[in-house]
C-alpha cells in the first residue's frame, strides 16, 4: 500500500509482495469495486484510500478483533509493512438463517434471487435483509408470489433481531452471511454452518459481474446442509475446529491481556 500510487484494477488483481496467500486473487468485479472506492470521498472531501493510509500509517498501533491463532500470518504482514504493532482484542439444525448485515443493500434483481434461491433449498428459513434499492420496504420487494408459496417455512424481516440468540438456537443448521467480523466470530462459536460467504462454502457468483443467482444460493446452503457431501464434512470439521478455538477458557484473557500488555509498552514508550 503506498500513498500517491494509482493502482488499476488488474494491478489489485495480483497480491502484493508478501502476502501469506500468494494464491489467493480477486476476481475482475471486486478489482473494480476497490479502484472504485479508492477515489469514494467521505466527509470533508478525504477520499477513502488517503482516510485509511493515514490511519494505518500515523497512528501508534493498530488494532482488529481478532486472535493470532487464526490471522497470525495477516498480523505479522501488516506489522512488517507498517512497522507498527499490530494489538489484537480476541473474539467477544435444519433452519436456514441469512442476514447481511444492517447497511448493505441489494439490487432488486440480487435480492429476488436471494429468496428464491432460499425457496429452491425446501429447508425453513428466516431472512432479516434491507429493502433493495427502490424501495422503502421488504413487503413491497418480494417475488410475485412468493409470500403465498412460503408462508408455511419461511420468514422474510427487515427489523433489528438478537442475532447471537438466533444463531444460538439449535434450530439453525446454516448461517448465510455477508461475512462481517461479528458476524463472522457469532456464526463460528455457534453450530451452524455458514455459507459463503474451510469453514464455510461461497456462494458462486459472476466472475465479471459478481452476480449470484437463486441456483448459487441453493447449491451452497445444500452442500453444508448435507451430511453425506464430502465438502460439506470439511466444512462442519474445520468449523468445529475454529469453534473450539473460539470457546477456549484462555482465549479471549489471553487476547485481552496481550492487548493491554502491548498498550502499557506502547504508553511508556510514547510518554519517555
Amino acid at each position: 500500500m503506498c500513498k500517491g500510487i494509482n493502482l488499476t484494477e488488474f494491478d489489485l488483481m495480483i497480491p502484493p509482495k508478501g502476502y501469506p496467500i500468494s494464491s489467493f486473487n480477486l476476481y475482475s468485479h471486486e478489482a473494480k469495486f476497490l479502484a472504485l472506492k479508492r477515489n469514494f470521498e467521505f466527509g470533508s472531501g478525504v477520499i477513502f484510500y488517503d482516510r485509511l493510509f493515514i490511519g494505518l500509517s500515523l497512528s501508534d498501533a493498530i488494532w482488529f478483533k481478532g486472535c493470532r491463532e487464526i490471522e497470525g500470518s495477516y498480523v505479522d504482514y501488516l506489522e512488517q509493512e507498517f512497522g507498527k504493532p499490530v494489538l489484537l482484542s480476541g473474539p467477544d439444525g435444519s433452519l436456514v438463517y441469512c442476514a447481511l448485515g444492517s447497511e448493505w443493500k441489494l439490487s432488486q434483481d440480487q435480492f429476488h434471487e436471494l429468496l428464491l434461491g432460499l425457496e429452491l433449498t425446501c429447508y425453513p428459513f428466516l431472512a432479516i435483509l434491507k429493502p433493495p434499492v427502490g424501495f422503502e420496504t421488504v413487503e413491497d420487494a418480494l417475488p410475485e408470489g412468493f409470500k403465498e408459496r412460503v408462508k408455511e417455512k419461511g420468514i422474510v424481516d427487515s427489523g433489528w433481531i438478537q442475532q447471537q440468540l438466533i444463531l444460538e438456537h439449535s434450530s439453525v443448521g446454516c448461517f448465510v452471511t455477508h461475512c462481517g467480523a461479528g458476524s463472522l466470530t457469532e456464526g463460528l462459536i455457534n453450530n451452524c454452518q455458514m455459507v459463503e460467504l474451510k469453514a464455510g462454502v461461497e456462494v458462486k457468483k459472476g466472475k465479471e459481474d459478481g452476480l449470484f443467482t437463486k441456483e448459487s444460493v441453493c447449491e451452497a446452503v445444500k452442500i453444508v446442509m448435507d451430511d453425506e457431501n464430502e465438502i460439506g464434512r470439511e466444512v462442519r470439521n474445520n468449523h468445529d475446529k475454529l469453534r473450539k478455538l473460539l470457546l477456549s477458557h484462555d482465549l479471549e484473557s489471553s487476547c485481552v491481556g496481550v492487548f493491554c500488555e502491548k498498550l502499557q509498552e506502547l504508553t511508556r514508550r510514547f510518554s519517555n
